[in-house]
């Protein structure tokens, strides 16, 4: 059976969407959290999840002081360096791996690459030390 955690998430979720706090509303919801199918999730997985979205609530103070540092003095240094993903990432991990990369706005995903690399864009004021290429990292 369905978890209360997971049951409260998902009707949190109704409610952002609906907007009506109606007890149709409230009925249908719990309907479509109850019917929603359920994945088995690995508890390696659920740390890498729980991780992620710190990561994520840490970027937002992060991207307000980027974008304040990008007003003040000009950025006028940018290099496209190749990352490698993370060691038995999800695809949902993956998503939210790059929208935490493009969430900060000196930093953006250019392409994401199936053999396990992100293209990443960044500007900087300073010339950076970072390898352009692939086969710099892998040396």
């Amino acid at each position: 059976m369905i978890g209360y955690l997971d049951l409260i998430l998902r009707l949190v979720i109704w409610f952002l969407l609906t907007a009506d706090a109606s007890l149709a509303n409230i009925v249908i919801g719990l309907c479509v959290a109850l019917l929603l199918p359920r994945r088995y999730t690995a508890p390696a997985v659920l740390k890498d999840w729980l991780h992620t979205l710190w990561e994520i609530v840490v970027a937002i103070p992060q991207a307000y002081f980027e974008a304040l540092e990008m007003m003040l003095r000009p950025h006028r240094r940018e290099t496209v360096v190749m990352e490698r993903v993370k060691p038995n990432r999800t695809p949902g991990l993956i998503f939210l791996d790059i929208f935490l990369i493009t969430f900060t706005p000196k930093t953006i995903v250019l392409k994401y690459h199936d053999d396990g690399w992100y293209t990443v864009h960044r500007v900087s004021r300073r010339p950076s030390q970072l390898p352009r290429s692939r086969h710099e990292f892998e040396q």
